[in-house]
């Protein structure tokens, strides 16, 4: 299946709206070594449209885990649930930093899944997150507005 172009100008909008950060790890485009991409949430072939509201701005290590999944099955079970949905669901809903800020925690099934599947917490994942974190790059500025790093339990 051919993928649909997505214009420049809607490109720009969606990196934007984004503030350059990876919607999914919330690393910013300039800390990552491949940058982020504007891509589908739900993927063409899933019937995703190629609209503002469906699109996000994933890293590229995010995005090639996520490929054209849009759910999971929960550990042990057999029971499907959905991966976050950056248009739809509020990151801190989801997840949250450690004490540390480098791992990624998941609050819900929908966090867990797509912390799993997306390779959050792999190793070289928390390797340029603490890297970035004893830089004082991550999480970056315009991600604090997604997350609260000093809520109590974090």
């Amino acid at each position: 299946m051919s993928t649909t172009y997505i214009p420049a100008e809607l490109r720009r909008l969606v990196m934007e709206r984004a503030a350059r950060l990876c919607e999914y790890c919330l690393i910013h485009e300039d800390d990552t070594f491949l940058g982020c991409e504007v891509d589908h949430v739900v993927s063409e072939k899933h019937g995703g449209p190629t609209r503002e509201d469906s699109l996000a701005y994933p890293c590229m290590t995010c995005n090639r885990n996520k490929g054209s999944d849009i759910a999971s099955l929960v550990p042990g079970t057999e029971t499907p649930v959905r991966l976050f949905h950056p248009r739809r669901d509020r990151w801190h809903d989801h997840f949250r930093l450690d004490r540390d800020g480098i791992n990624i925690v998941a609050r819900t099934e929908a966090g867990e899944a797509t912390a799993r599947i997306l390779g959050f917490n792999a190793l070289d994942c928390l390797l340029e997150r603490q890297a970035l974190v004893l830089a004082g790059h991550y999480p970056p500025p315009a991600a604090r507005r997604l997350i609260d790093v000093n809520e109590p339990g974090s």
